[in-house]
């Protein structure tokens, strides 16, 4: 077989070479130590949770190195492609604090040297590889229909042998060039598989970043490497745009660790040097059906799309937070010896990675979202949630714009404070948080202690003695003074001690205030709820909440 002579036939207007690509695309100059790392989803428009991970602990690879973190499109799968994929990516990314150094920006804008970016643009590129596999042997082309590959399989399958397209199994392996050129002269489709130099005596050994050394038979298949439209498989595209673009460490998902050995078995027939690889376990959830554990669904489980966090307002920062918490096991530690610390300055380790499947706990990521929220002041809660308002909520948001330093001083309350309040988790929570400012009460959480009549006593009470110029330290002194007069006990222990001396305490008291000017039992610091309603508004609740008890 002249293999110049095939090669020309099959490519015959590929006239740029490898060595060519190779000068366009010179080895990254990059820093002792630093790795480059890349993300390279299907454009098929749903960003899943699993998606973002392996994205976030792509991204602080990288830049825990000082290295470099690119996007780039895998787009080969014209059917699974959906309009402004790409884009929906970006936001996704971008939304969620990942830097992109180089690769797509937007639907069409690209950034950096070892582009185009996108798979679907890089055809020629590809091409040019294989006709040099070609020139040496090592690959060849293929007509085998499916009703030939799907007989193939069933012979195997009967005779219980291994499955694929190999050995004596690989029909067009050894056409004559004479065949060849006259099958691709009637036009006949085919496509372009691998002259696998593999055996099944022999084995592969690689090390896992993360699950440590595997070991695995050698690749004997002859995969295909080109389709018949002419564009790679994500094998032979895996392998050259990571070689072109300078991707030391590659990062996926642990689905793709079988075919590590199709992988490095391409890397070694076209002379490159295979990158790291570092497979993570699929994020799993508790499945309430069977107990056991589960892979996160994106048709049973909302949270395991990405754009679930945005609809019910998760703060991005929160998310990362709780994705750094899996993804690293020892970062929950770090963080409680350094609660101001940005999170980028925690040194990421693949040694810290979980083999198994981290598990998805959404009550562990509701804690950290009200820890981080506490942190944040009252201009920053204030200009979140009206960013969340105003994609999913305009009612509310509309409230909220009416008046913004009104809003901001429900946020301010208990803000700041040694020990805050942890009420709200997500932005969606503050339409329930906010709700009793733009809202009287219609419904009331009174002690369940107290008569009508006490509580319409201690309103009345209350009504003369209530001074919105008392400070927080005069406030509550003023309503136990109040209560002792009224035959309460000043502090619940007092009456605890001794209940049948008192109608009840202090915080019965408060309690009926709180419930009179809320509706709830529970609320922040009720001094700071009353200053933002106002004496007005205040008294106004305090005759509705009487009348209320009367009508009882």
């Amino acid at each position: 077989m002249d293999h110049q002579k095939l090669a020309e036939l099959l490519f015959p207007n590929i006239t740029k070479t490898p060595a060519d690509y190779e000068k366009e695309y010179p080895r990254r100059n990059l820093s002792p130590g630093a790795i480059v790392t890349r993300f390279a989803p299907s454009p098929t428009g749903f960003l899943h949770i699993g998606g973002l991970f392996a994205a976030f602990v792509a991204e602080r690879a990288a830049h825990s190195t000082g290295g470099v973190f690119f996007l780039r499109i895998e787009d080969t799968d014209k059917k699974r492609e959906v309009e402004h994929g790409i884009s929906g990516i970006v936001k996704g990314l971008k939304d969620f604090g990942i830097q992109i150094d180089e690769g797509m920006m937007t639907e069409t804008e690209e950034q950096g040297a070892y582009g185009p970016y996108i798979q679907s643009k890089r055809k020629e590129i590809y091409q040019a590889y294989c006709k040099e596999l070609v020139k040496q042997g090592l690959a060849y082309p293929c007509f085998c229909t499916a009703e030939e590959l799907n007989a193939i399989r069933e012979r195997q399958e009967r005779d219980k042998l291994t499955p694929g397209y190999y050995g004596e199994f690989a029909a067009c392996r050894d056409l004559s060039f004479a065949e060849i050129e006259e099958n691709i002269k009637s036009g006949v489709p085919y496509v372009v598989r691998l002259r696998s130099p593999g055996s099944e005596e022999r084995r592969i050994s690689f090390e896992d970043g993360i699950k440590g050394t595997i070991e695995m038979p050698e690749n004997v298949q002859d995969v295909v490497l080109l389709k018949t439209d002419g564009i790679p498989t994500y094998h032979f595209a895996h392998a050259v745009d990571d070689h072109l673009m300078g991707t030391t460490d590659v990062i996926r998902g642990d689905e793709w660790i079988s075919s590590v050995p199709i992988h490095i078995q391409l890397f070694e027939v076209l002379g490159f040097q295979p990158p790291r690889y570092s497979h993570i376990s699929p994020i799993m959830k508790e499945d309430a059906e069977t107990g056991g554990k589960r892979k996160l669904s994106k048709r049973k489980d909302p949270e395991a799309a990405v754009t679930y966090y945005h609809e019910v307002g998760f703060p991005n920062g929160a998310v990362l937070e709780y994705l750094l918490t899996i993804a690293n096991s020892n970062y929950e530690e770090w963080r409680m010896a350094h609660p101001e610390a940005d999170m980028a300055e925690f040194q990421f380790s693949f040694a810290h990675m979980s083999k198994a499947g981290a598990l998805f706990d959404m009550m562990k990521l509701i804690d950290i979202s009200k820890t981080y929220i506490t942190k944040l002041t009252a201009d920053e809660v204030l200009e979140n949630v009206l960013a969340w308002a105003g994609e999913y909520n305009r009612e509310f948001y509309e409230v909220l714009m009416q008046n913004k330093d009104y809003a901001k001083a429900i946020f301010a309350i208990e803000r700041g404070n040694a020990k805050p309040r942890k009420d709200i988790a997500k932005w969606e929570d503050t339409v329930s948080y906010t709700w009793y400012f733009y809202h009287r009460p219609e419904q009331y959480e009174f002690p369940e202690s107290l008569s009508n009549g006490d509580m319409i006593e201690i309103l009345e009470q209350y009504k003369t003695v209530y001074n919105a110029n008392d400070t927080q330290e005069d406030w509550f002194p003023r309503v136990r003074d109040m209560a002792e007069a009224l035959g309460y006990a000043k502090a619940p222990k007092f009456y605890k001690k001794d209940p049948d001396a008192f109608r009840g305490h202090v915080g019965d008291v408060s309690g009926v205030i709180r419930a009179a000017a809320t509706g709830r039992r529970n609320t922040p610091d009720l001094y700071e709820i009353l200053q933002v309603l106002g004496t007005d508004e205040v008294m106004t609740r305090f005759d509705l909440a009487i009348d209320a008890l009367k009508k009882e």
